[in-house]
């Protein structure tokens, strides 16, 4: 079904530590017309890499106008959107390179909850192996659910994976220069089994309401309620973890006394219900 083939700009490229040396099949001039290309994960500092490899982008974008299909793995998210054919498109890649993504790419509608994403012939994948369950979805695409299926369990791959929230950890956006929306976020952080509104922060910082919720949302790319969640159930995460705490009693550490508004919370953020992750991921219930 596949005939895959190594393209580059250069007969020999070193890797970018050093390690081994790539040889590729072809080169772009060679290559007139295709019907997919792939982009790998790229590595070190994103702008440098775009920089040494920026005679691909012209090539890709004149592929995809002629009809070919394009597909990134993870962190190579960076450089499918530099070409510009992501703008207002959604886009997954690594969850830890989201903030630095949408610094340097904010027209792009990147979901960082998402291990695959479709949109306009253009495939994009999350974090690290999820480029697995986004191969397998080409092949279904190309090739047909049977093989997909026998593919999954050749190379024992768990079929049907779409989102890689249960593997985030959530970082709050620090890089900006707002002491104000810094300040907020460190009281969040270090206050979060209390209850916490918006009021009490704006009043804190002798911001108004509004003028707090814009420059927050505009600094660290959630709004102040998203934050205080999503630190809330970072910290519940760890408490089904790493302790014996019931799922109740993990409620309360984290300042939630709503049943039903924890489970809901909890399964947004993280795909799973909170005895579903400690099932998964507890290590007081492995010893």
């Amino acid at each position: 079904m596949f005939d895959v083939h190594l393209v580059g700009i250069a007969k020999e490229a070193k890797q970018t530590n050093g390690l081994f040396t790539v040889n590729p099949d072809l080169l772009i001039h060679e290559v007139s017309k295709t019907d997919l290309i792939v982009i790998p994960a790229i590595h070190g500092d994103f702008k440098k890499a775009l920089e040494e490899n920026a005679a691909f982008l012209p090539w890709i974008t004149e592929q995809y106008n002629s009809g070919a299909e394009l597909v990134s793995f993870c962190i190579g998210a960076f450089f499918l959107a530099a070409t510009g054919l992501l703008k207002g498109k959604q886009c997954a890649t690594h969850w830890t390179s989201v903030n630095e993504f949408r610094a340097m790419f904010p027209d792009v509608n990147l979901v960082d909850d998402k291990i695959i994403t479709e949109e306009d012939g253009i495939y994009t994948s999350g974090g690290a192996y999820a480029y697995l369950n986004l191969l397998l979805y080409l092949v279904e695409r190309y090739a047909g659910r049977d093989i997909a299926v026998l593919t999954a369990k050749a190379f024992m791959i768990d079929i049907d994976r779409i989102s890689q929230s249960p593997f985030l950890i959530f970082q709050g956006q620090k890089s900006h220069t707002d002491e104000p929306v810094k300040k907020a976020q460190e009281f969040i952080e270090n206050n979060f089994e209390e209850k916490i509104t918006v009021d009490q922060l704006a009043s804190m910082l002798a911001l108004g309401r509004r003028n707090l919720e814009r420059r927050f949302k505009k600094a660290t790319a959630n709004t102040v309620v998203e934050y205080i969640q999503r630190v809330k159930m970072e910290a519940a995460k760890k408490g089904l973890e790493s302790s014996r705490d019931n799922v109740t009693e993990v409620m309360y550490n984290v300042g939630y006394t709503d049943t039903k508004a924890f489970r809901t919370t909890f399964k947004k953020v993280t795909g799973l219900s909170p005895v579903q992750y400690r099932n998964k991921y507890s290590r007081a219930l492995s010893v």
